[in-house]
């Protein structure tokens, strides 16, 4: 007769056995690769989970029982929220040293651009387009980094938190970037108005749909519908628009060779984040217990999100007649973000 094997309850070094526990490289998880990488030590079950390593459950809990950290924080399941490893293995160090980077390109660009007095020569146009318009948009990026600030706090893994807060960090500098610049280069241009972009996003009708678009992501409940929404639907269809469609196509025709530069690390920033988000809802969408579950509620955030994120997007038209110069048109621009989204859902076997 077999005797049943008595749980281990001992909170002691070594009472319990877990992948790796024998191996002398004192690896705990198990690495996406062949070998962990410089990422996956720093950031796998940093964050404790009662379910893998805590046998004694959590160590905090709120007063009405529930652990620091919940599954049910997102209506999306999954079989192993470990699984997800974020494709550009940024954690703190990598981080700050990437942000630093980039302060110092903006600030050498803005201050060479001053000396030179290139700001000046700007068409009259296109000094209020950066006024009313760039200023306005510097208050949409700080909406999104808000959102994910409040959504990083509920993410169930440290992989998931990391991935999101580095995004909502990139926003806030952003916002913090444009900020600055429109400031800098104010103090030079004769009538400049510092509150003609707050003006516009509270009251310009151009700016109500974005407005309203980003304030149902800050609304959302569920940290992974914020998560999914900024990078899935809003950024490719007004992110890119606004940025890539229409400051960093026009400026140059209108003169301007500053804005590009300064609001050209989003784009990259944006490829990171995305990246990020694809692979956490492919294993999602393709979870082999909850695959389907997830699909439908994917695509109900879709329709939410997609719908008030095409009111935003048309309301934006007017911009595009604003330049003296106008390279490119509102139709084109519009068509390549159509297209960009269409490609990203397409990755996860959704659709618009």
């Amino acid at each position: 007769m077999t005797a049943t094997a008595t749980p281990v309850r001992s909170g002691a070094a070594g009472a319990a056995i877990f992948a790796g526990s024998t191996s002398r490289k004192y690896n705990y998880f198990e690495p996406r690769g062949k070998r962990a990488t410089h990422y996956e030590d720093v950031t796998v079950d940093v964050q404790p989970d009662p379910e893998r390593y805590l046998i004694q459950d959590w160590i905090i809990s709120f007063g009405n029982g529930k652990g620091a950290y919940t599954k049910d924080n997102t209506r999306a399941l999954s079989s192993n929220w470990h699984a997800f490893r974020a494709p550009d293995q940024e954690w703190e160090r990598t981080h700050y040293q990437r942000q630093a980077k980039i302060e110092n390109m903006v600030q050498s660009v803005i201050n060479n651009a001053r000396k030179a007095g290139a700001h000046l020569v700007f068409d009259k146009a296109w000094q209020r387009i950066l006024q009313v318009h760039l200023g306005a948009w510097k208050h949409a990026e700080f909406g999104l980094g808000t959102s994910l600030m409040q959504a990083q706090r509920y993410g169930y893994t440290q992989m998931i938190n990391n991935a999101t807060l580095t995004n909502s960090s990139y926003k806030m500098r952003l916002a913090q970037d444009i900020t600055l610049y429109l400031a800098e280069i104010g103090m030079d241009i004769e009538g400049w108005d510092d509150e003609a972009g707050k003006r516009a996003w509270l009251e310009d009708p151009i700016w109500q749909g974005t407005r309203h678009a980003i304030e149902a992501i800050m609304g959302a409940e569920d940290y992974l519908e914020q998560y999914f929404a900024i990078n899935l639907i809003f950024e490719p269809m007004v992110g890119e628009l606004i940025r890539s469609g229409f400051f960093m196509q026009a400026a140059a025709a209108n003169g301007d060779f500053i804005t590009p530069p300064v609001i050209s690390a989003a784009e990259a920033d944006y490829e990171r984040n995305l990246a990020n988000t694809i692979d956490l809802m492919y294993l999602l969408v393709n979870d082999a217990e909850h695959g389907s579950h997830n699909r439908g509620l994917f695509q109900a955030w879709i329709k939410k999100h997609g719908d008030l994120a095409d009111k935003a997007a048309t309301a934006l038209q007017p911009i595009w007649s604003q330049p003296h110069s106008k390279p490119v048109s509102f139709a084109d621009a519009r068509a390549v973000s159509q297209e960009r989204v269409g490609r990203i859902l397409g990755e996860l076997g959704l659709s618009r």
